[in-house]
């Protein structure tokens, strides 16, 4: 199978779209359809990672503490018997807060920062049994992005810039879409009328401008890719710099995926702001990452529009982002047969590869991290077969910025 298969797959639905495919930091793909190769998608949930790379940031600054309650940065979030959800718990999709109440309003609401605020102030705690996630679709950007604001002092958008965008060396990625990049935005297409008019919400300006924290990232596909590419090697790529290998080993462990997420009703490997890679536990559900996606991989799905992942044991970086808003059992069918096309490409060409020894990331998800400094020391003892894996990856000799002709 060649890397054209994953193209057809993707000129067979006649939408706008970017696709490319990285192999060790080198382009193999970076193709355009209906759109340029510099315009901007809406990432939906698949700009999640994003945030979640920069509250990694701020832990090793010593600005956050993952087991400290969310009320410790955020006292009015304690209300209501939510005084014990942790930021930690936030990341794992562990924390109770699912939604304000109900999702539609969740998202009818979203452009609005400070009545976001409110609804998950007045939202009451929904206990989860030890093990169960419930996936915040929107209340998970909320809900970090305010405690980042709250130990900054400074708007998200702008720390977003300052600690990730600007350590990447993109151009080209939005939290929040300017006003001057507008033209470039690419619109939601539904694939029937039943998601009309959701489309055309989302293609709204004063909704691709406002700060979103857990869908309203616009991007490319290059600039996607790089993200990941740098996150592959180890938080540094050349001159660019995100996090230490620890941090990134850390946040890949497996933090559930046993049971069916209580807001998804699917199975779903979820770490501390990505979802991983691998088989599932009943054969009719598949990742959006592929169903021959390693247990290494990870990666975002966003409303099975766009996607962007990783796979380490391969040196593979994939990032597809579309113009498709619609049936989500068929988009996301279709983004994991574009990544199961780049992933046989790979197996035929270069061959399988074998993990690194093993490790937390592909055994089965660790249990919650007690709180304070044993949290930490936690954290701190992950594998160190899979941090010198990451340290390794990065000794590859790169040029400073990838060259995307």
């Amino acid at each position: 199978m060649s890397l054209e298969a994953a193209w057809d797959l993707v000129q067979a639905r006649h939408k706008p779209a970017q696709l490319v495919v990285l192999y060790d930091g080198q382009p193999v793909l970076d193709r355009a359809m209906l759109c340029a190769r510099n315009d901007l998608f809406w990432l939906f949930s698949a700009g999640k990672p994003y945030l979640a790379v920069l509250v990694r940031r701020l832990v090793e600054r010593g600005e956050i503490d993952l087991d400290q309650p969310v009320a410790h940065y955020w006292p009015e979030f304690g209300a209501h018997g939510k005084e014990g959800v942790t930021v930690r718990d936030v990341v794992r999709h562990r924390s109770g807060v699912s939604t304000a109440g109900n999702p539609v309003f969740d998202a009818a609401f979203m452009p609005q920062w400070d009545w976001s605020l409110q609804r998950l102030v007045k939202a009451r705690l929904k206990q989860l049994e030890p093990g169960r996630t419930a996936y915040g679709f929107v209340s998970f950007g909320f809900i970090l992005g305010e405690v980042v604001q709250r130990v900054t002092r400074r708007p998200l958008a702008e720390v977003m810039r300052e600690l990730v965008l600007e350590p990447l060396g993109v151009h080209d990625t939005y939290l929040g879409l300017p006003a001057e990049a507008a033209a470039r935005a690419v619109m939601l297409q539904p694939s029937d009328l039943r998601f009309t008019v959701a489309a055309a919400f989302c293609n709204q300006p004063h909704v691709r401008s406002a700060v979103i924290p857990a869908a309203g990232v616009s991007a490319t596909a290059r600039d996607v890719a790089i993200f990941y590419e740098t996150l592959r090697r180890g938080g540094s790529w050349g001159e660019r710099h995100l996090l230490q290998p620890e941090s990134i080993a850390a946040m890949l462990v497996p933090t559930s995926g046993e049971h069916r997420d209580l807001f998804t009703g699917t199975f779903i490997r979820w770490s501390e702001g990505f979802q991983l890679g691998g088989p599932r536990p009943v054969e009719s559900e598949v990742s959006a990452l592929g169903a021959l996606s390693s247990p290494y991989a990870y990666g975002h799905n966003g409303s099975d529009v766009c996607i962007g992942w990783a796979d380490p044991t391969r040196k593979l970086v994939m990032a597809y982002l579309t113009g498709c808003f619609g049936d989500l059992h068929v988009n996301l069918r279709h983004m994991a047969a574009v990544g199961d096309a780049v992933l046989a490409w790979h197996d035929r060409v270069h061959g399988s590869l074998t993990p690194p020894a093993e490790t937390p990331h592909v055994g089965k998800s660790r249990e919650p991290a007690e709180s304070g400094e044993a949290g930490q020391s936690r954290d701190s003892r992950v594998s160190r077969d899979l941090v010198t894996s990451l340290e390794t990856s990065n000794d590859v000799p790169v040029t400073t910025s990838v060259r995307l002709p």
